[in-house]
């Protein structure tokens, strides 16, 4: 009951109080204390919906498993909170929104091609794309055009139950889900070995001229044991199909339901007037062979479903949190940013933040697959779920929730599985077209067979419309997908969208960047050479580069320990900087940003990076980077697939041209621009090139976004990595080579279960008419079509 809550301890999810929260709420005619403003705003809205049962049944033992909104609470506003909305909400641009939700009734495409025609014409919806693997289904919407209870009660209208999708509460979705299928394959099972030995006293009695009586008792036996398997196992196929039929299509488990009735219900005739054929058996036994393929379909999809979302789940559920010089242990879910957090050794950081403290160790495996722990300076990111290593740390908090960069990942990686390539969007579009041919098929062969034979009229027409019904056509390209995302997931490699597999067919030029993709991007001061006073111009370099992103920024940003404060920067994207400090105008950058003041200057040909005041040249310095292990074996490894290699960088010729030569690149093109560098991509591309990207720096991401397919590393700028089509976690560059070896191996498995699928329905429809396959067997080789599809595909989870 409400009275046995502790004091200080949150009245609705039973965590504790945050210090200076003083928010409550009336249950009872008492005052409750929660602990943020969400709790509030749920248990108000339970309370004020009669819903309170809740409080009185819940289970004050397990806190943490208290679920955020309970079964009961069917007002779907309390959605629309803001705070509710930051367990499971990411905001994108504007007023746009994303977010996942678990749609648990979907059964097959047509399910999602519904769903997807209902969103596409709702005013305020982007896009939403649903994922059959693991029923889920990613949207974005504009929030300030409809809300996303409408949304949900918009999937209600058409017979799909949608709510938010937590991370915490998905094995208890997996057990359900397997509990409900295994109690309806049981019920099947044990009907159908109950029957079939009926079955085989009716056989024998034709022979040995069973009488009447006898034959009469055994049909009604036969019902009783049959009627459990239409009426309680073979629902899941009646509801999708009504839910079908409602919305004004036919799904493919129409013709299923047809043949399931229309079987019981001929047997029935035939029990009731005592005279024709009856086929019990064949209705138990379809119905739990459908039932074991669809069984099994949902483990192979549970693997992918688990793999998918085991990231989220190591965020620990209490943090440390500073207030006024103490320490206090709150929810996770109700950290701000700015808030100061403490992480002790062995500790998994809750959110992303920046560290106060001297230095650090992190084990960020969970998002990079690199064990080594990485070493951390004051002011430097912290991502959630990286797991402190030997000291206690301080840390500020830059982002939580779904703000994180873990929780990104996640959300991307949900895209990818959602997303479709063209070749399965028309497979879709063509499958209810399919199925609407074969119902007019199937009335054909049932009246044809009524003029040849009536009393096999009814099982050919069964037959047929079990035998061709297109499930394995569409579990073709969604299962394909699971398993490639699965397997570059398990290679700390993120993709966000279908379209690699679009591009990787003619893929014919890899465009790199020089610095951070083909170095590391790691740079050193190798030599200089100054023109004036040393201190001064240490100062005066330190003073702007510290303000700098660019990656030479990092080798010069520390050549004093006492910068002076610029009164003005100015960044030129690809040139330099322009700042003035102290009242006097400086320049720092490439050669030719410096000669637009001093035109007679010549800088020497090691020098990348020159200072300059308005009177005279001040220093020049050669800083540059260490090339990558793997750059050279990548480019073979491309060049030997017959794929052209280019490098397009900002650099100097003389730099880029030697790198080049070292690694025996195709072509290279420095001393490029941004823009200059699109202008090359969309060069290529009327040359009816596919061109993939790969770069990492601020600079990069509109040429990212202009080529086929684009990837970039997990150190990469957030620009970069928004634009790119295909992040590389573990930043190792040969992971491109298991991009493209993943995608056409995907493409091939996706091709084989097309012929596969296309080929079986194309050659069973006519056996099938020709009344040589029985129900039973129908359902058999529909149920073993797309098992051998599930199992093809499960061969790209193999490393």
């Amino acid at each position: 009951m409400a009275s046995e809550v502790e004091d200080g301890v949150c009245f609705h999810c039973l965590q504790p109080i945050p210090h200076g929260i003083e928010l409550s709420v009336v249950y009872q005619d008492e005052s409750q204390a929660v602990c943020c403003a969400g709790c509030q705003a749920v248990a108000e809205t339970i309370i004020e919906h009669g819903l309170t049962a809740y409080y009185k049944h819940r289970d004050l033992d397990k806190p943490q498993q208290t679920p955020l909104l309970p079964e009961q609470l069917k007002e779907l506003d309390v959605y629309d909170n803001p705070d509710v909305q930051s367990d499971f909400v990411r905001s994108l641009d504007n007023q746009a929104k994303q977010t996942t939700l678990t749609v648990n009734n979907i059964t097959c495409g047509a399910c999602a091609w519904l769903i997807e025609r209902e969103l596409a014409k709702t005013p305020g919806v982007i896009k939403s794309v649903v994922n059959v693997s693991n029923q889920r289904l990613h949207i974005e919407w504009d929030s300030a055009q409809i809300k996303l209870s409408e949304i949900i009660t918009r999937l209600a209208r058409i017979g799909y139950q949608a709510l938010p999708f937590q991370q915490n509460q998905i094995e208890a979705n997996i057990n359900a889900r397997r509990k409900g299928f295994i109690q309806r394959l049981g019920v099947a099972g044990l009907a159908t070995m109950q029957v079939m030995m009926i079955a085989f006293a009716l056989y024998f009695g034709v022979v040995s001229d069973l009488d009447p009586t006898t034959q009469q008792y055994l049909w009604v036996v036969s019902f009783v044991f049959a009627t459990p398997v239409i009426l309680y196992s073979a629902q899941p196929f009646y509801k999708s199909a009504l839910k079908s039929i409602q919305a004004g299509r036919v799904n493919m488990d129409v013709p299923v339901t047809i043949a399931l009735i229309g079987a019981y219900l001929a047997s029935l005739y035939a029990v009731i007037i005592g005279r024709g054929e009856v086929y019990f058996e064949s209705i138990s036994m379809f119905t739990f062979f459908l039932l074991t393929g669809r069984f099994l379909e949902l483990l192979a999809k549970e693997k992918a479903l688990k793999f998918s979302t085991n990231r989220l789940t190591y965020i620990p559920n209490l943090a440390h949190r500073e207030y006024q010089g103490g320490l206090e242990d709150i929810s996770a879910k109700q950290l701000k940013v700015n808030d100061i957090i403490v992480v002790k050794p062995g500790e998994t950081i809750p959110a992303d933040g920046v560290l106060l403290s001297d230095k650090a160790a992190v084990d960020e495996s969970l998002l990079t697959g690199e064990s080594r722990p990485v070493t951390k300076a004051t002011g430097d990111g912290i991502v959630a779920g990286s797991v402190n290593q030997n000291v206690t740390l301080r840390i500020k908090i830059t982002a939580t929730a779904q703000q994180t960069v873990l929780a990104s990942i996640v959300a991307m990686q949900d895209a990818a599985l959602a997303d479709k390539p063209k070749v399965q969007k028309a497979i879709d579009h063509i499958a209810q077209y399919f199925v609407m041919t074969l119902l007019v098929i199937a009335a054909v062969t049932f009246f044809v067979w009524s003029w040849i034979d009536p009393d096999h009229a009814l099982w050919v027409t069964l037959a047929v419309l079990v035998a061709t019904c297109p499930c394995a056509l569409s579990l073709a390209a969604p299962t394909s997908i699971t398993g490639a995302v699965h397997r570059l997931n398990r290679m700390n490699v993120l993709v966000k969208g279908a379209q690699l597999l679009e591009s990787v067919k003619h893929l014919d030029t890899v465009v790199f960047d020089k610095t951070g993709t083909l170095t590391y991007g790691q740079f050193k001061l190798i030599s200089r050479e100054d023109y004036s006073d040393v201190e001064t111009i240490n100062a005066l370099v330190s003073a702007i580069e510290q303000r700098s992103e660019h990656p030479i920024a990092a080798a010069l940003a520390h050549l004093s320990d006492r910068p002076v404060q610029p009164d003005e920067l100015t960044n030129h994207t690809g040139q330099g900087i322009d700042a003035v400090i102290n009242g006097q105008a400086y320049r720092l950058g490439r050669e030719e940003f410096i000669q637009a003041w001093h035109p007679e200057f010549n800088a020497k040909p090691q020098s990348n990076v020159i200072l300059a005041s308005r009177q005279a040249v001040l220093a020049e310095f050669q800083v540059d980077d260490q090339v990558r292990e793997d750059s050279h074996a990548v480019v073979s490894a491309l060049k030997q697939q017959g794929i052209r290699t280019i490098m397009l960088t900002g650099d100097s010729h003389a730099r880029a041209e030697k790198l080049a030569q070292s690694l025996a690149i195709d072509e290279v093109l420095s001393e490029q621009s941004p823009a200059d560098k699109v202008d090359t991509i969309n060069a290529l591309q009327r040359q009816q090139r596919t061109v993939w990207m790969i770069g990492d720096g601020i600079n990069d991401s509109p040429v990212l976004a202009q080529a086929d397919l684009s990837m970039t590393f997990a150190h990469a700028s957030d620009m970069a990595q928004t634009a790119a089509d295909v992040v590389l976690l573990n930043d190792q560059l040969t992971r491109v080579l298991d991009v493209i070896s993943t995608a056409r191996k995907t493409r091939i498995i996706m091709r084989q279960n097309f012929i596969w699928a296309a080929g079986y329905n194309l050659t069973i429809l006519p056996v099938a008419a020709l009344g040589l396959v029985a129900p039973w067997a129908a359902a058999l080789g529909m149920s073993l079509s797309s098992l051998v599809v599930v199992a093809n595909s499960l061969r790209l989870y193999r490393l």
